[in-house]
């Protein structure tokens, strides 16, 4: 394991099952004057960790950014670069990273106000961009993602001292309670949930697409249910969903015709900038947890 000069408040992937650790700081940061959460949005975020923003995108601005994602899925050279991540059965593309870097477009959606004015209220400070990514599930065959918590992998992996990150899912593809939308525990994001298992070298390279280390036991997936209960972020296409670094969530896969897919962005307080790795041998790429902490905007 890779020794920090930052104090590890979460320590994760022990030996062996360790107890929940309630979470030490704030899910709404003091710092921003204002921004365009009213009361009453800011506090149910800030109780079950997450909101939605319905009509995020208009319907013309969702056409433009699915003919965007639609080009890079099917183009040879983002293909055959490594920040393309394929499923490990059918070879479809399931995530392609650093996506605001390779698109100009999605480069220029990080920066929106509609996005970064919300991070930077929630987050009380300038943001920087952790990680970019388009996620596609694609109709009959898209696998979904086991029950975890970014900030545990964010921390174990990349070295993100504090849960100080937002998430932006941007839906580009109408989301269905029954073609593998999104599943959030509200109010788990006040339990951190260490994970069993070390890490092994290059571990991104399997996560990515299917994540075995670094996810909770049934048992405190279970205790998490009960005690909070599980709802699901639908709603059509140009509808976006924010939560919290350390929000509980998963998705099923999509058995549908209906294939979903979602721009995917990260923003980071830059007073949140990564260090060392808390509990792997090296940090993983850039493109997938970016080093360059420069504020956006």
């Amino acid at each position: 394991m890779t020794a920090t000069t930052t104090a590890d408040r979460y320590p994760t992937r022990t030996a062996g099952e360790t107890a929940p650790i309630t979470r030490t700081e704030p899910v709404l940061w003091h710092g921003a004057a204002s921004g365009p959460l009213d009361a009453e949005t800011a506090s149910s975020y800030d109780a079950k960790g997450f909101l939605t923003v319905d009509g995020l995108l208009t319907p013309d601005e969702v056409a433009v950014f699915r003919a965007e994602v639609d080009r890079l899925r099917t183009d040879p050279a983002v293909r055959a670069d490594e920040r393309t991540v394929v499923e490990k059965q059918s070879d479809d593309v399931r995530s392609i990273f650093e996506v605001h870097r390779i698109s100009e477009l999605v480069g220029r959606l990080a920066a929106d106000p509609r996005l970064l004015d919300r991070a930077r209220q929630i987050l009380g400070s300038d943001v920087y961009v952790h990680q970019s990514r388009v996620n596609f599930m694609p109709g009959f065959t898209g696998k979904g993602f086991y029950w975890h918590s970014d900030f545990e992998t964010w921390h174990a992996e990349d070295g993100m001292p504090l849960m100080r990150a937002v998430s932006a899912s941007i839906a580009l593809t109408d989301n269905y309670p029954f073609n593998g939308g999104l599943m959030l525990m509200p109010g788990a994001h006040r339990t951190f949930v260490p994970c069993a298992g070390a890490t092994p070298d290059d571990h991104y390279r399997e996560s990515l697409k299917e994540q075995e280390i670094g996810v909770p036991s049934r048992a405190n997936l279970t205790a998490l249910a009960d005690a909070h209960g599980i709802e699901q972020f639908t709603g059509p296409a140009g509808s976006a969903l924010m939560f919290d670094s350390n929000s509980m969530h998963g998705s099923g896969s999509n058995i549908t015709p209906f294939a979903r897919s979602n721009i995917f962005l990260v923003f980071n307080s830059v007073e949140n900038a990564l260090v060392e790795p808390f509990a792997a041998n090296r940090p993983r790429p850039d493109f997938v947890a970016s080093r360059d902490f420069t504020p956006l905007g």
